[in-house]
């Protein structure tokens, strides 16, 4: 679960272009919810994906995940909850251009010490999950955008984490094969109950999510489960806050 409670970020503290971009948040997300943060740019979305990482900390308010405080956190502490807590998937892809998409699947597990046997069954299933096991032996210039993409969903799974956070994770990607791919974050979700933050500023997308989060400059302007979706009201924990809003 996450739970974000009057979170507070400013940048240039004290100097005369002190800038707030988040302005007291308060979010709760429970395990095994699909939800979208939507916002333009300058909406503050993306420096709520760094919070939700663990790749930056709020200036105020409190952030707990499955009730560990991550605001209190030291640096080595929140390193191990991005290891083996979250997994991140970007526009970009980020895959290592010299290895085959089953390498870059390892890549998590050989860091955590796996050993290979085990580590190269561990990527080839979840190559399979994502559909590209007829592709594992590719290098990522031998691939399109979308099956670059879903080796980088297959990497972010490798170390089983609870939460999956895409950010623009289509961006790059024209719409078809981008639908494509929500298909196979919506199929993680169903099949193995991963938690999945998708950042977007394209409300399409994020009505294929089941609950979407809008953004404006820096505060939440709305937070409604999306029925449209196909999830009923109350089946991830909604609260009847949510649902009252969303009749």
């Amino acid at each position: 679960m996450i739970e974000l409670n009057n979170i507070v970020k400013k940048y240039f503290i004290g100097e005369p272009n002190e800038l707030t971009v988040l302005k007291g948040l308060n979010i709760r997300i429970e395990a095994g919810e699909f939800v979208s943060i939507v916002g333009q740019s300058g909406s503050g979305k993306s420096t709520l994906m760094n919070i939700i990482g663990a790749l930056d900390r709020p200036t105020e308010g409190e952030y707990a995940l499955n009730g560990a405080s991550i605001s209190s956190m030291t640096d080595s502490e929140l390193s191990d909850v991005r290891n083996k807590k979250i997994g991140f998937v970007f526009q970009t892809f980020n895959l290592i251009a010299r290895t085959t998409a089953l390498s870059n699947v390892e890549v998590p597990l050989f860091y955590k010490g796996v050993g290979k046997k085990e580590r190269t069954t561990r990527a080839k299933e979840l190559l399979r999950l994502v559909e590209m096991e007829d592709r594992m032996d590719h290098l990522p210039s031998e691939l399109s955008g979308g099956q670059k993409q879903r080796v980088a969903i297959a990497r972010a799974l490798a170390n089983d984490p609870s939460i999956i956070l895409a950010d623009e994770p289509t961006g790059a990607l024209d719409t078809k094969t981008g639908n494509l791919v929500m298909d196979i974050f919506k199929k993680i979700n169903r099949e193995e109950k991963k938690t999945i933050v998708l950042i977007t500023h394209n409300e399409e997308l994020a009505r294929q999510t089941q609950r979407i989060i809008t953004l404006r400059d820096g505060e939440i302007i709305s937070d409604k489960p999306n029925r449209l979706a196909g999830t009923p009201i109350g089946a991830y924990g909604y609260s009847h806050e949510y649902a009252r809003e969303a009749v």
